[in-house]
């Protein structure tokens, strides 16, 4: 089973999926001139600096102050996508650019000018997975040629709900393939449109999926915020490993309508960003429902007071240096009132849990795909699992030229979704994850929130042997699979690799987990800007101890 789940060169994935906004260049004539003036490019630093340089809350204080327009934050950023992610290190984290963005910004600025400002995000530019539906002309692709003239000019409610608080969908991120469900022998973040995003703190190492452009766009400032999908893991691993903020909301609480789907027991959309503020102000704009929360008011510095946090050591992993950050972490819990409750070990109420979880998901990946593809944009020529099956086998140089589709093949050997065995294993997950999982984990121990590592150092990638992970750290399959909140906060660097903590609860405790996530940051401040490093070796330890010794 997948640890986590998450337009052909890069000239003909911007091509394919979008023109280039307003003033601005052509892709391939912008990476041309980016990559003779970017920063860096004679050995500077890529570091950004002014606009770029700020978290999602400053900047949309900045442009209610009226020190920013929302005009220069979006040019701002275009500038930065052209410099760092066409150009430069190349990161290849943004699929294509929405061209009514820059018409959006200057629209959003004169409504402020008139006093009709619409909301805490108004003016804000955000990037949105490609997996999402918008109502730019711009293709929803989930990275695969089949969808590359995808173009469904519909609005997902969660890009609405974004859109009436004033957001500017600035454009949209490269992802694993598919959500990475299309092989089990696949590359995080590769898609055949998009190419392979780089992880901007090391950059010949994996970003993880499959939200992996989102997760390396908002390390690299290319957005203020970005817009990421989870089944398993595909929030929190890239933003464990690009070092940034990730939330997974309590499935439900994001409509998954106009999402390229896996798992409707398991799919939800979430934000990441640099910040849990920016994360909380981003889920204000994305949920759904008619009772709303206001997770920004939510927030309480003083959460981990007196809060009595269950320490999920079963799930620490075997790497010293995750243990040290994750016990650094637990001290600053501790010093801010917290009673650290250690859980050694947890067993699943089912057998077989893994492997029936992963049975569910192709079995609710058939049905939910078939549905979509039937309803996609009319150019679209693949309206079944059946005819993406065969689009792949008859385009193998573009689509399986590094790796297989046989979770494709595997999901449409399945029945319906009236099938007894699917019924009874959906039912069994769930339970085994939720009630007698983290809600009896909590309940045995009387603990609050449930914390630990959210996930290993990231490896290199690896184009020959596919994804291949050290020794898994973190227990978030088990938030993943009872569809519950999950929030990743930064908690320091590896060899200038992010690692992140994990803040775990129960459903729809979405207000709690973000709060108590919000109280270790602000406590910590942990997070690291991204170096741009080629390899481990440009570390001077790491170099030194690699060399052969004189005698």
């Amino acid at each position: 089973m997948k640890t986590f789940l998450t337009c052909v060169a890069a000239a003909l994935a911007i091509a394919a999926c979008s023109k280039a906004p307003s003033e601005a260049p052509a892709p391939d004539e912008a990476r041309e001139t980016a990559a003779q003036a970017a920063p860096g490019a004679a050995g500077g630093t890529y570091a950004a600096e002014g606009v770029a340089a700020l978290t999602l809350p400053e900047l949309a204080a900045a442009i209610k102050a009226g020190d920013v327009t929302s005009e220069e934050a979006t040019k701002t950023y275009i500038a930065r996508i052209e410099a760092v992610d066409w150009a430069g290190p190349e990161l290849q984290s943004v699929l294509a650019l929405n061209p009514d963005a820059l018409d959006a910004a200057r629209a959003a600025d004169a409504q402020r000018e008139a006093g009709e400002a619409l909301g805490a995000l108004h003016g804000v530019p955000v990037l949105l997975k490609d997996n999402i539906e918008t109502a730019d002309p711009m293709a929803t692709t989930a990275g695969a040629l089949a969808l590359k003239d995808n173009v469904t000019g519909r609005d997902s409610p969660l890009a609405a709900g974004l859109r009436a608080q004033g957001a500017i969908i600035l454009g949209k991120t490269n992802l694993s393939q598919w959500a990475n469900f299309r092989s089990n022998a696949s590359m995080s973040g590769w898609s055949a449109l998009g190419g392979q995003v780089k992880n901007p703190h090391m950059l010949d190492r994996n970003p993880c999926g499959s939200s992996s452009g989102s997760g390396a766009a908002v390390a690299a400032s290319l957005a203020a915020g970005a817009v990421g999908t989870e089944t398993n893991g595909s929030i929190i691993c890239p933003s464990n490993v690009n070092g940034v903020v990730g939330f997974k909301p309590t499935v439900g609480l994001v409509s998954q309508d106009y999402i390229v789907p896996i798992s409707f027991s398991q799919d939800t959309a979430g934000p990441m960003t640099k910040t849990v503020t920016g994360a909380a102000m981003m889920l204000n704009a994305m949920a759904t429902g008619e009772a709303k929360t206001d997770y920004v008011a939510a927030l309480d510095l003083d959460a981990l007071d007196g809060a009595r946090i269950g320490v999920l050591r079963f799930a620490e992993g075997s790497n010293a240096d995750i243990s040290e950050k994750f016990s650094a972490a637990l001290e600053a819990m501790e010093a801010a009132g917290a009673v650290l409750v250690d859980i050694d070990k947890f067993e699943p109420a089912t057998e077989n849990f893994r492997g029936k979880g992963y049975e569910v998901l192709l079995y609710e990946f058939k049905a939910t795909l078939n549905d979509y593809l039937a309803d996609a944009a009319p150019a679209v020529t693949t309206r079944s699992l059946d005819d993406l099956i065969a689009f792949n086998e008859g385009h193998a140089d573009i689509e399986l030229a590094l790796f297989d589709q046989s979770i494709f093949e595997e999901a449409a050997e399945k029945n319906g979704l009236d099938d007894p065995d699917y019924i009874s294993a959906r039912d069994d997950v769930q339970k085994a994850a939720g009630p007698d999982g983290l809600d009896a984990l909590m309940a045995e121990h009387q603990v609050d929130i449930l914390v630990s590592p959210s996930g290993p150092v990231t490896p290199r990638v690896d184009p020959v042997n596919g994804d291949v992970w050290p020794d898994w750290a973190g227990a978030g399959y088990l938030a993943a699979m009872a569809g519950y909140p999950h929030l990743t906060v930064p908690m320091g660097t590896v060899h200038d690799l992010p690692i992140g903590v994990s803040f775990m609860g129960a459903k729809n405790e979405d207000a709690k987990v973000l709060s108590f996530g919000y109280a270790y940051e602000q406590k910590t401040m942990a997070r690291a800007e991204p170096k741009y490093l080629p390899t481990a070796q440009a570390l001077n330890d790491i170099a030194a101890a690699m060399k052969r010794k004189a005698e």
